[in-house]
């Protein structure tokens, strides 16, 4: 399989993405005897719209990001993570897949873009600092109720005093719950833009929602 280069224009200018295959290519050529198969899925190969939402939503708020430590949950491709390096951030793009890292990690340097690490990191069991992050931002995560826990609990660790959350999501019916939940839970949820975003031969409704604790 060869890779495939994207041409992505976001953010004020073009990024060329590098990536192994399409999603579909992929998914055909998994072992479908492996047991964790249904894990591993790999969607970190596609450019998904509350990702690219996302970017445009970290470009209005470069003004905050300059110096800022940031967290990208299920960084995939690396994108929103160069983004928001590009504004002078210091990124950690965060993925379960080392496949995935691996990609982000070229099209970082593909993009001659500084200041992102890049970690291999379950959500469920995260390796990080208290308090350590100012923004931390995921694009669509929330496609399985199980994640909300997780992350909650990632949240409430990792953000610093004051720091916000930036979330990313498509309008699925799995997440329509998701922000009344968070409110329920002490923080202060509001959703701070709705945008179209073309994705294969249509158009996806994408929220930005934004978290803070009260």
């Amino acid at each position: 399989m060869n890779a495939q280069l994207l041409q992505v224009h976001s953010a004020g200018q073009t990024w060329t993405l590098e990536r192994p295959a399409d999603l579909e290519s992929l998914w055909q050529a998994m072992d479908s005897t492996d047991p964790e198969a249904e894990e591993h899925i790999p969607y970190w190969v596609e450019l998904w719209p509350a990702t690219l939402a996302l970017c445009g939503w970290i470009e209005r708020q470069k003004h905050l990001l300059a110096g800022a430590r940031c967290l990208d949950l299920g960084c995939g491709l690396g994108l929103s993570a160069l983004v928001a390096a590009h504004f002078g951030a210091t990124v950690l793009g965060m993925d379960l897949e080392p496949d995935a890292l691996h990609f982000a990690r070229r099209n970082a340097q593909r993009n001659a873009v500084p200041h992102v690490l890049w970690a291999c990191m379950d959500w469920t069991s995260p390796a990080l600092a208290g308090q350590a992050f100012h923004y931390i931002w995921g694009g669509d995560v929330f496609y399985e109720q199980r994640f909300f826990e997780p992350l909650e609990a990632l949240l409430l660790r990792c953000l610093a005093p004051g720091g916000r959350v930036w979330f990313g999501d498509p309008e699925r019916t799995v997440s329509r719950d998701v922000w009344a939940r968070f409110t329920r839970r002490g923080w202060a949820v509001r959703a701070v833009e709705h945008m179209m975003v073309p994705f294969e031969e249509s158009r996806m409704d994408v929220n930005i929602w934004e978290l803070r604790r009260k």
